[in-house]
């Protein structure tokens, strides 16, 4: 099990695990909303460290961000800061095809969610892992460097922009059970009806779902 801090966020990432990801545009935020966050953070983690030590606050701490995602992801949802780049079709698709891209080499995709200011991924590492070293902590962050790395270059190029275009930390949550494993997709496939997009999720044109997973 690989246990790393990054930034703001710490990252807990077992070998051959499912994992739901997030990550959002650069600046889709208010400064005060990271900020609130970032404060309950802080004050969860201090609550951990007067009564944990060792290994076990590092895995506690570790769930804290999955208590705070719905409040950040129901700000997203809003769309009321930032840029909306992925309502542009051309970039939503961009996107969703290197998603593609990327599946069957590096994870198994099992489902993906474009939304016009972030990405939902699940993605399953079972048959990828930390065989070959490289200077990042885990397969699931080398790959996210890939993917962002890629889509953000294309992105720039078709906007003809220069600049950040994905925040540089993402939400990442390894998935423990199947009852877990399918809230997690129910969540992630209903995202664009509960923020108002469309009536039904099969009408969303940048949701994907695996033929196995959805069965």
């Amino acid at each position: 099990m690989t246990v790393y801090y990054h930034r703001n966020l710490p990252h807990i990432h077992p070998l051959g695990a499912i994992f739901f990801i997030t990550f959002r545009l650069a600046g889709s935020l208010p400064v005060e909303v990271i900020e609130h966050l970032r404060k309950e953070f802080k004050e969860e983690e201090q609550r951990l460290s007067d009564r944990l030590i060792g290994i076990e606050r590092q895995i506690e701490r570790s769930k804290i961000p999955k208590k705070l995602f719905g409040r950040y992801d129901e700000w997203l949802d809003k769309m009321a800061h930032g840029p909306t780049w992925l309502r542009q079709a051309e970039i939503a698709q961009m996107v969703m095809d290197e998603i593609r891209h990327l599946d069957d080499s590096h994870y198994d995709l099992l489902a993906v969610c474009i939304m016009p200011n972030h990405v939902h991924l699940l993605v399953d590492l079972a048959r990828f892992d930390d065989r070959n070293p490289s200077r990042y902590p885990s397969h699931l962050s080398q790959t996210l460097h890939l993917l962002k790395g890629r889509t953000a270059r294309y992105a720039n190029q078709k906007l003809g922009r220069s600049g950040k275009f994905w925040q540089d930390e993402s939400y990442d949550h390894f998935v423990r059970n199947g009852a877990e494993l399918e809230r997690i997709l129910w969540y992630i496939i209903n995202n664009p009806v509960k923020a108002g997009l469309v009536s039904d999720w099969r009408a969303w044109p940048y949701t994907y779902v695996c033929s196995t997973i959805a069965q």
